[in-house]
């Protein structure tokens, strides 16, 4: 059985490779470590370790490191994605995009050492579009709200032809 079908008959964890299942991001652009509970169409619980390790923290900001905001919200959309993609039976030929991002806020440094717990609420669910209400907490404490936006959009092939397609699909605002 697949990671898809096991979500879809009420699996409620995932870990980092049924993660990457799901989610066409790699390292060091993967920003969730493990889905601690699901609920179908409607929730999920993500959590992303930091670590000094992670190469942003090299420039942002060199002797006080602060993952940068952009990557906190970046770690709500990848929950949502985890969420919505299996529900999605044409999903290999798709990729999920970000449309917009609202009412962002930042409420306390994310460093090296905390624990990151996503939640993500779905507002709206329509077939190729959904609407997310995001926050990510640290130790019970929110470090960051957000609504995200995202559409599924035909993935472009590799090779000369696409090109025309390719304009065609950045006429929707991507990450």
């Amino acid at each position: 059985m697949d990671i898809f079908t096991e979500i879809l008959e009420g699996r409620q964890q995932l870990n980092v490779q049924e993660i990457m299942q799901i989610l066409p991001h790699r390292y060091p652009f993967l920003l969730i470590d493990r889905v601690v509970e699901i609920e179908r169409k409607k929730r999920i619980v993500a959590l992303k370790n930091v670590t000094m390790n992670e190469p942003f923290f090299q420039g942002h900001f060199p002797g006080v490191p602060v993952m940068p905001g952009v990557l906190v919200v970046e770690a709500i959309a990848q929950a949502g994605g985890t969420l919505l993609l299996p529900e999605v039976p044409d999903r290999d030929k798709l990729l999920i995009m970000f449309t917009s991002i609202e009412r962002a806020k930042f409420r306390r440094p994310v460093v090296p050492g905390d624990q990151l717990r996503i939640e993500i609420d779905v507002r709206n669910w329509k077939p190729r579009r959904a609407k997310m209400q995001g926050r990510a907490m640290v130790d019970g404490k929110l470090a960051c709200e957000a609504t995200v936006m995202c559409q599924l959009i035909p993935k472009v092939r590799e090779n000369a032809e696409a090109a025309p397609e390719a304009e065609a699909a950045g006429a929707v605002s991507g990450e």
